[in-house]
């Protein structure tokens, strides 16, 4: 396999930022919010030996002077909310303004693909409920957006790419829909500004955000991290290759015709008797990232010249190629044949029509040109579903197997790489030892959390826990890993670390998602943290649930209780406590029932099991007594265990009478 390698700030100049010969992290811009009633934090490179001044039209003000490794740190006090104001930041001869500046504030929202998830959703498959009216209604100028743009790197970066935007109809359609919903809900309770700073990445597990000091006190990464610190010069080598080739920039991120009409040098490939003898073969249906292609955001083409009856000639035609991931342009004898052109379609089975005229032999060539900017990519469905045949007929000759494919293109930084279809050019470039990628250990840390340290914050706002579902023990020493490694690195203390519980989904029979929740549940025992339980809002049929207003409320509930200290506020659901067994029956305690708990049932189930100390669980009638339950079954005499919600895809029927739901449990240490 050709290993693929990038450095976070391979494909942007390091003069982004840069002023007058300095250079300040993105994170520092207009309209920006800073964390209210603390001394916040900025930071730089320059000359050595330079003056470094701030003053704030608050009234206060700061010096120092440029360390010998051209760094500085300064800091300046902060006042209670308010602004706008401006900030005045003097290097050397050097000054920048910075406007519109609010104190307010500040939330760190992170994660994979449920917080990346945008108030607009991943339109048609994967919507986020009442989004059109949401944003219509969005313009709160008093809450502040910064989105990290997605980066991974083998090391740790001085800065990323972003800005501060105000929240508006016009900025909130892309940003995460779960921080929107959180910070909203803070607004409209504290009244003050609020500033969100969304990093996240779909698809990436918990050891891609965490650093590799800390990465390294346990031993299940030992190898992999050898290998990246040893990788600096082949990342090099290879980043001056890429660079060599033509760039097609992506501009406008938010139309929704922003990957329509790209051109990489590779009109031909489409062609019938486009000569693709030199390009290689990849067994379809599969994502590419399992073949010889390796970790590639980008353009492939796929070409298969199939024989067809006879009888077929002249006939409409159904071509049928199941999901593809992310886009498609599809064509028949080279003749466009019907396409996928936006995102938000990836799951979405391609079926195309295709007119009896351009079918003259019985011989065909399909061409497919397949982007994917995120994530795997490629043809990926079941084999079953790649086929083609009559019109109205259950006659098929199958698609699955054997196809070329070449790489015409690579995505990185809203920039397509073009490698033209002229050569392979892809495949001739620089081997590498580490396939790194976003799901590597560390390298999501080193490109988009190292950047924002140490910029001051309130607290971090977590969604993520879905890619680790198959090492669930794992996760229950990465997860408090993690989070003792920002705390240390922002040096702030144990500031707030409130996360989301993954909500009910089918991960398959080989996948126990139940625990990698019990894992989430039990980081609870970490200092000043809390968890938003979401049993009652997934959808187990798709892994990006529409309701991502109920999942920033209830993380902003346990801000505004535990953080803002408002009172008279049911922040949690129902968290198991302890059990005793009684009389046949075991009596359930929990913390959080609120003002007393109920019983929702799900087509005509309680989602209970009991079991005796056989092990075997029998379903459990559950009976409500105030903040206790009393679960038993009359063909279970000695009932040692009980269940609730315990595989991928139960839902919640335990909640307080406040709403709120109980998280899944279980009274036992069983492996099974």
């Amino acid at each position: 396999m050709k290993s693929i390698m990038f450095f976070v700030l391979s494909f942007t100049i390091l003069t982004f930022g840069k002023q007058g010969g300095i250079e300040i992290p993105a994170i520092f811009s207009d309209n920006m919010v800073l964390q209210q009633n603390t001394d916040v934090s900025f930071w730089g490179k320059a000359e050595p030996g330079s003056n470094v001044s701030i003053e704030a039209s608050w009234g206060e003000s700061a010096s120092t002077t440029v360390n010998d490794d051209h760094s500085w740190l300064i800091k300046i006090k902060t006042p209670g909310a308010g602004g706008p104001y401006d900030v005045n930041l003097q290097v050397g001869d050097s000054t920048i303004n910075y406007k519109n500046v609010l104190i307010g504030e500040v939330w760190l929202c992170s994660g994979q693909s449920n917080m990346e998830m945008p108030l607009q959703g991943w339109l048609p498959e994967s919507p986020v409920d009442n989004s059109k009216e949401v944003i219509e209604n969005s313009n709160y100028p008093q809450i502040r957006f910064f989105t990290v743009q997605r980066a991974f790197s083998n090391e740790e970066e001085f800065n990323c790419v972003g800005k501060w935007e105000e929240c508006n109809p016009t900025t909130s359609p892309v940003f995460s829909a779960t921080a929107y919903f959180f910070g909203r809900k803070l607004y409209e309770e504290l009244k003050i500004p609020v500033g969100l700073i969304h990093s996240s990445w779909g698809g990436t597990p918990i050891e891609a955000w965490t650093s590799g000091k800390y990465l390294s006190t346990i031993n299940d990464f030992d190898s992999i991290l050898n290998d990246i610190k040893s990788s600096g010069k082949d990342l090099q080598i290879y980043k001056q290759w890429l660079d060599s080739h033509p760039v097609v920039q992506i501009k406008d991120m938010s139309s929704e015709t922003r990957w329509q009409n790209l051109s990489f040098n590779d009109e031909g490939c489409s062609a019938i008797n486009y000569n693709d003898s030199k390009w290689k073969e990849m067994n379809l249906p599969t994502l590419w990232e399992a073949t010889e292609v390796g970790n590639l955001d980008g353009v492939v083409w796929f070409r298969k010249k199939i024989e067809i009856p006879e009888s077929w000639k002249g006939k409409d035609l159904v071509l049928e190629l199941g999901p593809i991931d992310d886009m498609d342009i599809t064509y028949v004898n080279g003749v466009k044949v019907g396409s996928y052109e936006k995102d938000g379609f990836w799951q979405t089975d391609r079926i195309y029509n295709v007119p009896g005229k351009l079918i003259t032999t019985n011989e065909i060539t399909i061409a497919v040109r397949v982007m994917d900017t995120q994530g795997g990519g490629g043809i990926y469905g079941k084999a079953e579903l790649m086929k083609i045949h009559p019109l109205n007929s259950d006659e098929s000759v199958s698609l699955s197997g054997k196809w070329k494919y070449l790489p015409v293109a690579e995505y990185r930084f809203q920039k397509f790489f073009v490698f033209g279809a002229d050569k392979n050019d892809y495949f001739s470039g620089p081997e590498m030892k580490i396939d790194l990628s976003a799901n590597t250990p560390t390298t999501l840390y080193n490109g988009m959390i190292h950047p924002l340290v140490p910029y001051s914050l309130k607290g971090v706002i977590w969604y993520q826990g879905e890619a680790n579902v198959d090492n669930p023990k794992q996760y229950a020493t990465l997860f408090p890993l993690m989070i003792k490694n920002w705390r240390e690195d922002w040096g702030e203390g144990d500031f707030p670390f409130y996360f989301v519980q993954i909500a009910p989904y089918d991960y398959g029979e080989q996948s126990h998602s139940e625990f990698l929740r019990e894992s989430q549940l039990k980081t609870l025992s970490v200092p000043n943290t809390g968890m938003a339980v979401t049993l009652d809002i997934g959808n187990p049929g798709n892994i990006h649930p529409a309701d991502k207003q109920d999942v920033g409320k209830r993380l902003a509930l346990w801000a505004l209780a535990k953080t803002y200290n408002e009172k008279n506020i049911t922040y949690s659901g129902p968290l198991y406590k302890f059990m005793k067994a009684e009389n046949g029956k075991i009596i359930l305690s929990f913390d959080h029932a609120g003002s007393g708990l109920v019983i929702k049932e799900r087509n005509g189930e309680n989602n209970f099991i009991i079991a005796g100390e056989d092990k075997v669980f029998k379903k459990a009638i559950v009976n409500v007594d105030g903040d206790i339950l009393i679960v038993f079954n009359d063909e279970i005499k000695n009932p040692v265990s009980v269940r609730y919600c315990w595989n991928n895809t139960d839902e919640a029927t335990l909640f307080n009478k406040e709403g709120l739901p109980a998280s899944s449990f279980r009274t036992d240490d069983w492996n099974k």
